[in-house]
C-alpha cells in the first residue's frame, strides 16, 4: 500500500526495513548518532578530577573525564600508539593520567601525551600532537553532552532549540533547576527494538489508555490518546484526586521551588533527538539517555532527579520511582512485542499512523532527511 492510496486521517509510517537492517542502523550511526549532541553521563558522576565514564557513540568509543582544572573533557577512547581501547572499565578513577595497558603510552588528563616507552629518544614525537583526539564537549541541565562530527552543529540551535520548541521557552525548564538535582534511582534497561520505535513510543499515547493504567490514572487526559508533547507548551494535568506523581497518585515529595504556579500539577514531556527523554514534574524530572547499540537493541539509561536534600535524607522515593518505572516496562514491552512484526512480509511497506500520531510522521521526515533518503 502507498501513501497516495491512504484515506486522509492516515499517513504512512517508515518501511519496515528501517527497523531491521543492519546497513540502515549503520548509516544512522554515522550520519546522526555520530553527528549530532549525544547526551552520555550525569556531571556529578565525574566529579572529581580523573574521575572518567566510557561511553560508545555511534561506533566510536568515548572517553569522557574531568581535568585538573575542573572542566569536562572527552576523547577518542583510543591509544595515539596503535589504536589500543585506553580505558577498558565503563567507569572509574585515575590520579593524573591515563596509560593504554598495551604499550604503556600515557596521556595526562588534558589528553597530552606525557610518557612512554624511550619516549626522551624521540624527540621529534610532538606531545600535543601524538595526544588523545579530542570530542566537543557541553554540559548542560547537569548532564555532558559530546559531539563527534568535525564542525559540530549550534548546542543552541539542537539541543536547547528541542526544549524551547516543545515548552515555548528556555526559562521553563529553568524552573526546575535539573543542573542541581540529585540522582535518587538509576535504572538500566536493555531494549531488543530498535532505537526508532523507543522514540515513536515516547511521542505518541494512542496506546496510554491500552498499556498505561497507572499513568491514565494520574494522568487522566492521556487516555484520549494525545500525548502531552503534541502541543506546544502543553502540560497534561493531574486528576482531580491524585496529589502527586506516584504509582497510587498519593503525596509527592518536595516540590522543586522554582517551579511556576502554571507548572503545578503538571507534566510535560520533551523529546531531544536523537536519544534524549524528559519528563518534568513539580517534584522530580525523570532523564533518559538511549545507547543504540544494534539495529533490534536498545540501552535505555533512566535517571529519577530529585531536590538535593530529598536524596540525601534517605527520603522514600520508591512510590514516585515506580509509576515511571512500571510506564518504562510497559512502554519497552511494547517495542519488543512490534520488532518481530518489522521483518514480516506484511509490513514490508510499513504501517499507518492514525491522526494523533502524525507528528510521529515529522520525525520520520528527519530520520529520512539524515540518511538522505528518497521522500514519498
Amino acid at each position: 500500500m502507498t501513501s497516495t492510496s491512504l484515506p486522509d486521517s492516515l499517513i504512512a509510517t517508515l518501511p519496515g526495513s528501517s527497523y531491521t537492517d543492519p546497513g540502515i542502523f549503520a548509516q544512522e550511526q554515522e550520519r546522526i548518532f555520530e553527528t549530532m549532541w549525544f547526551c552520555v553521563a550525569r556531571a556529578s558522576e565525574l566529579a572529581k578530577p580523573g574521575a572518567f565514564r566510557t561511553v560508545d557513540v555511534g561506533r566510536e568509543s568515548i572517553l569522557v573525564t574531568r581535568a585538573r582544572d575542573h572542566s569536562i573533557r572527552a576523547y577518542f577512547n583510543v591509544c595515539r600508539h596503535r589504536g589500543a581501547k585506553l580505558c577498558t572499565e565503563e567507569t572509574g578513577e585515575v590520579k593524573r593520567a591515563f596509560q593504554c595497558p598495551y604499550h604503556a603510552w600515557t596521556y595526562d588528563l588534558n589528553g597530552k601525551l606525557v610518557a612512554a616507552p624511550n619516549l626522551t629518544k624521540m624527540p621529534d614525537v610532538g606531545r600535543t600532537e601524538y595526544g588523545l583526539v579530542s570530542v566537543a564537549v557541553r554540559e548542560w541541565l547537569g548532564y555532558v553532552w559530546v559531539c563527534l562530527a568535525e564542525n559540530p552543529p549550534s548546542f543552541e540551535e539542537d539541543v536547547i532549540g528541542a526544549v524551547v520548541g516543545r515548552l515555548g521557552d528556555v526559562e521553563s525548564i529553568e524552573h526546575y533547576d535539573v543542573d542541581n538535582l540529585s540522582v535518587g534511582k538509576r535504572i538500566v534497561y536493555d531494549v531488543k527494538a530498535n532505537w526508532k520505535l523507543i522514540i515513536e513510543n515516547f511521542m505518541e499515547c494512542y496506546h496510554c489508555a491500552t498499556i498505561h493504567p497507572e499513568l491514565t490514572e494520574v494522568l487522566p487526559e492521556f487516555a484520549d490518546g494525545y500525548a502531552a508533547q503534541y502541543y506546544v507548551g502543553h502540560g497534561a494535568e493531574f486528576g482531580e484526586e491524585v496529589r502527586g506523581f506516584t504509582v497510587d497518585g498519593s503525596e509527592g515529595l518536595d516540590r522543586i521551588p522554582g517551579v511556576a504556579e502554571g507548572q503545578d500539577r503538571r507534566y510535560y514531556a520533551i523529546t531531544v533527538k536523537p536519544q534524549v527523554f524528559i519528563n518534568l514534574v513539580p517534584d522530580h524530572v525523570i532523564f533518559h539517555r538511549m545507547y543504540p547499540v544494534a539495529v533490534d537493541r536498545t540501552i535505555v539509561e533512566c535517571d529519577w532527579l530529585y531536590l538535593p536534600h530529598v536524596v540525601e535524607s534517605g527520603k522514600d522515593v520508591s512510590r514516585s520511582v515506580e509509576l515511571f518505572h512500571r510506564v518504562n516496562l510497559q512502554d519497552f514491552d511494547a517495542c519488543e512485542r512490534t520488532q518481530p512484526g518489522m521483518s514480516s512480509r506484511m509490513y514490508a511497506k510499513g504501517g499507518v499512523l492514525v491522526p494523533s500520531e502524525h507528528h510521529i510522521g515529522a520525525f520520520h521526515d528527519w530520520v529520512n532527511e539524515r540518511l538522505g533518503t528518497p521522500q514519498g
